[in-house]
């Protein structure tokens, strides 16, 4: 390692203490500022000219924004036409019935895995927001809860999407890993599968249940009054249980049938064009909206005046994830275009670990200091790409899955999940620490518990 690396390690670790200082202190600024003022301290501590620094600013932002805002946006006016026309109280309802306080839980983290296969982390959480607030809230009411109803819900939920986004293929994480390494996808979802349900059940309901009682989180109330507070449809105007789950669940019918083709389709066909742009996040999202406003509200004879002031409402709550969000998208890349990475990527050719647990804290170490799960995977690929290719005995999807699971260790205040769960949830810094940091830094270590023992169980062909 050279001065150099060592100074962009310090500044990286210094900019996310100055940060928590900045938002947490008594100074208590705003976190879309303090993101953005550590942005530029971390552009000037590297030496970035002026106009760079602007240039990834712009850049970081822009890019979050167009992949995780617009689907945001999309997502908070599904929920509101889904609330509105009563469909996610009838599934709380549903949920409320058939499970019991202690197991309610375990009926969120099925949810949350059979919506998690296909869609990403953040898109999940926007799908699952109001299915999360509207059963927390009827749980809170009944008086007997103690403790936080939305972090006992929501943990659940937050565990299961985490494990399927960095443990699964379809998604970019692990399929990017497969492709840097050469290895197939099958093993590797399956693999995926059985690592992932003991990981989600320990960061969720287990984990849920044990810290909900100590925290007393609760959302903004303009946020649980767009999801949970509708006002009631008409008498024969409300749309049955099967359609309101079908226009709530359209985004990932979507996306799981790209996944499919990807799988199956050779690359070219125009069948698998299609189903990549229709399973698109924004383009699923999109449809599922417009299927929601025709079916659940134009076809019972909605008001199209009520509807459009409703839909516009409904982005007022969030407009301050959104922005906090891209603010977090800034900082990433700032951290990304210093080349924090190449400093950890030095670091790490001084260790000696076996390649599985190797993989695993390389991109563990690149996820944590860049804050971006992708950079993580990417980097550690690459660097055991040629290990790979020369060691017959390697498990090459058991080292997939290993870079996929540290890919996911202690989201933090440089990642955009981080600022989603706790602005949507109304949560402290240490709130959201407690809360989605320690719950993928569970998931990962289970994660590679797991690969370690399928790699001591499965004998390498």
């Amino acid at each position: 390692m050279t001065s150099l690396d060592l100074q962009l390690l310090l500044t990286a670790l210094v900019s996310v203490l100055a940060l928590v200082a900045l938002i947490v202190s008594r100074i208590r600024m705003h976190p879309l500022l303090a993101l953005l003022i550590v942005s530029v301290g971390v552009g000037f501590a590297t030496g970035m000219a002026p106009e760079s620094i602007v240039k990834h600013l712009v850049d970081g932002a822009g890019k979050t924004l167009g992949a995780v805002g617009v689907v945001i946006a999309l997502g908070a006016m599904l929920g509101k036409i889904l609330a509105d026309a009563g469909t996610t109280e009838q599934i709380a309802d549903a949920i409320l019935k058939r499970a019991s306080d202690r197991m309610i839980p375990w009926a969120m983290t099925l949810v949350a895995f059979v919506v998690g296969i296909p869609m990403f982390f953040e898109v999940g959480l926007v799908v699952m927001l109001p299915l999360i607030f509207s059963v927390a809230r009827k749980l809170e009411d009944k008086g007997r809860f103690k403790g936080s109803a939305y972090v006992y819900v929501g943990v659940p939920v937050i565990s299961a999407l985490a494990a399927m986004h960095g443990m699964v293929p379809p998604h970019p994480g692990p399929l990017t890993a497969i492709a840097s390494l050469k290895t197939s996808v099958g093993p590797t979802m399956l693999y995926g599968f059985l690592a992932a349900i003991p990981a989600m059940i320990l960061g969720g309901p287990l984990y849920g249940a044990f810290m909900s009682p100590r925290m007393s989180t609760r959302p903004d109330q303009a946020l649980l009054d767009q999801f949970t507070l509708a006002e009631q449809p008409e008498a024969g105007r409300q749309p049955g249980v099967a359609t309101g789950v079908l226009a709530a669940l359209l985004p990932a019918i979507l996306m799981l049938v790209h996944a499919i083709a990807e799988t199956l389709l050779p690359k070219g066909s125009a069948a698998l064009h299609v189903a990549s742009f229709l399973g698109n996040p924004l383009i699923a999202m999109l449809l599922g909206v417009l299927f929601a406003i025709v079916a659940l509200v134009i076809s019972r004879g909605g008001d199209a005046e009520k509807l459009r002031s409703a839909l516009g409402n409904s982005l007022k709550p969030i407009a301050s994830i959104i922005m906090i969000i891209a603010g977090g998208g800034a900082f990433q890349q700032m951290l990304t275009s210093a080349k924090v990475g190449d400093a950890i990527v030095h670091l790490t050719q001084q260790l000696a670990f076996p390649p599985l647990v190797l993989g695993w804290l390389i991109a563990m170490l690149l996820s944590v200091s860049t804050g971006s799960a992708t950079v993580g995977i990417v980097g550690a690929a690459g660097l055991l790409a040629p290990l790979a290719g020369s060691d017959p005995n390697l498990n090459l999807p058991l080292l997939a899955l290993s870079i996929g699971c540290g890919s996911l260790f202690f989201n933090y205040a440089n990642h955009a999940g981080f600022w989603m769960v706790k602005e949507s949830f109304g949560m402290t810094m240490s709130e959201a620490t407690k809360t989605i940091s320690v719950v993928q830094s569970i998931v990962a270590v289970v994660g590679l518990i797991m690969v370690l023992i399928f790699n001591a169980m499965i004998p390498v062909h």
